[in-house]
């Protein structure tokens, strides 16, 4: 009896670590599309050129404030 609930909770278990490989796989899967999408639509979308001026505008922001501390 008890070398079977032993197999029945070791068989649980094992497939229970499975399954979280599987849900870690798909959540980074859904993060690199949706990564994608965000590049995607930053350098040639709706966002086009809007990345080079936002970095543009935090460089500037950086350069005044580290001016401006001197």
């Amino acid at each position: 009896m008890h070398l079977l609930m032993f197999y029945t909770r070791l068989r649980t278990s094992l497939s229970q670590r499975g399954q979280a490989t599987t849900e870690y796989a798909l959540i980074l899967l859904v993060a690199a599309v949706i990564a994608i999408l965000v590049i995607t639509w930053a350098t040639s979308g709706g966002g086009g050129g809007k990345i080079g001026s936002l970095f543009d505008s935090i460089i500037d922001t950086i350069v005044d404030r580290a001016t401006n501390a001197f």
